[in-house]
């Protein structure tokens, strides 16, 4: 199955792009929607009402969060890695993930792109500029 790996430079330091993605009130200011997220392995989460769901497998704080992401239209678990790393003043983040279905390839790489890290980063802009 497709892998999708994608960059993003965030105009934030590691530890406020980790909340980013471990913080439900902050997810919810870049998602626009109720978050149920933590930081913690085994920890699960859901996202735009269930639509996102899935459990936390590997947590290093501030540098990597490794997460099984089930999505209610697929049968399977993906596997979703986001590497953290210091990049001058801003912070870059790597995602990897993996398994994605064929068929939703296209949605789920646009979806990064406007719901998820893209609009993570926009907030940033807007906050840290």
């Amino acid at each position: 199955m497709p892998t999708i790996q994608q960059t993003y430079e965030m105009n934030a330091t590691p530890e406020e792009v980790f909340d980013a993605l471990v913080n439900p009130e902050v997810i919810q200011d870049w998602s626009g929607d109720e978050a149920k997220m933590n930081d913690q392995v085994g920890g699960k989460f859901s996202l735009w009402g269930g639509q996102m769901f899935g459990i936390n497998t590997e947590v290093v704080k501030n540098k990597k969060l490794v997460q099984d992401w089930g999505y209610d239209q697929w049968d399977i678990l993906t596997k979703v890695t986001f590497i953290i790393k210091a990049n001058g003043n801003k912070t870059t983040v790597d995602l990897l993930h993996e398994n994605v279905p064929e068929k939703s390839l296209k949605s789920i790489t646009e979806g990064w792109n406007t719901y998820y890290l893209g609009a993570m980063q926009e907030m940033f802009e807007e906050k840290n500029s």
